[in-house]
């Protein structure tokens, strides 16, 4: 009777053992992994990441300190806003009106930098033959454009130009590819969208652009991150941005090696990537007076035209 009790409990200790061994390792395990440093950054095809991500310095800068970068691609500005908000990246890119969206949405983030303009590559296109040779023509017409997105407000700025209400238009809601299609098989009378995909449709789809940004937007880049990223790795957002600007200015002397490494990315042909690359300089800026009263005017648009639901005040996110 003593054996089969000793040998009982000899196999319960053993099991408490294994168990507990197991719960150290399942604990180191978790350990690690929190300890793991990844930077979880969300792009755009189109955008300085994108030549951030193909130079693969900022990889080789964070390595050193011992963090990891994951690349994120999204469609447009609006889900890359809704992934930041959702705690899916620490970091993106995207267009001045979606950080509007996002704002007035609740989404807590902070601004770290801005783009330089770029508004000779966004513009409004139309057909060749098109009866429409004014920005007072659009009235009345189909126009396709992403939604929330900076061809938003350059349409809707445009339109205010020629004394043409918003309400006088018929929006099409489409994403760039979208639009295209929509464009090339007539179901929209215009379309409103940005580089490469402007230049691509100016040279393939016998689009004209009717106007660009020029005096309407300044169309920049807005580099964001979730609050808590900021405030823990400040050291590690700034190396971004510095990065990003190393990479802007590779891109401004390189035109050639960049049109390279786009092609293949943006599945668009060499002439119109060299079109969008040598009519836009790529940079970075300090968040300063002047980019918030432009920000501010934006959100005052879509506010005034009930798109968003309130007031916002922009400077709460470009601190």
């Amino acid at each position: 009777m003593r054996t089969w009790k000793f040998l009982l409990l000899s196999i319960i200790s053993f099991c408490l053992i294994l168990v507990g061994c197991q719960n150290s390792q399942d604990s180191d395990k978790a350990r690690a992994k929190d300890e793991e440093k990844i930077v979880r950054i969300g792009f755009q095809k189109n955008c300085p990441f994108v030549i951030l991500k193909g130079l693969g310095t900022l990889e080789e800068r964070l390595a050193s300190l011992g963090y990891k970068v994951e690349w994120k691609e999204f469609q447009a500005g609006p889900a890359l806003v809704e992934a930041l908000n959702a705690g899916s990246i620490d970091v993106g890119r995207t267009g001045n009106s979606p950080v509007i969206f996002a704002q007035a949405a609740g989404t807590t983030f902070v601004t770290l930098a801005a783009g330089l303009p770029k508004f000779h590559g966004s513009g409004i296109l139309v057909p060749k033959d098109s009866d429409i040779q004014s920005l007072h023509d659009l009235e009345g017409k189909k126009i396709g454009f992403a939604k929330g997105s900076s061809s938003h407000y350059l349409l809707v700025k445009a339109l205010e130009k020629a004394g043409v209400a918003y309400t006088d238009i018929i929006p099409a809601y489409l994403q760039p590819g979208d639009a295209r299609v929509a464009f090339e098989q007539g179901n929209i009378d215009a379309m409103v969208v940005w580089d490469p995909f402007t230049a691509s449709t100016q040279l393939d789809s016998d689009g004209i652009l009717l106007v660009s940004g020029e005096g309407l937007s300044t169309d920049r880049d807005f580099f964001i991150a979730t609050e808590s990223f900021a405030n823990k790795h400040a050291d590690i957002a700034s190396i971004i941005i510095e990065e990003v600007e190393k990479s802007s200015e590779w891109a401004n002397e390189h035109h050639h090696e960049l049109v390279e490494m786009l092609v293949p990315i943006l599945n668009l042909d060499e002439a119109a990537i060299s079109m969008a690359v040598e009519r836009r300089i790529y940079g970075v800026e300090e968040i300063n007076d002047e980019i918030i009263a432009e920000q501010q005017d934006i959100a005052k648009m879509f506010y005034e035209l009930e798109i968003i639901p309130h007031e916002i005040d922009v400077k709460e996110v470009m601190k």
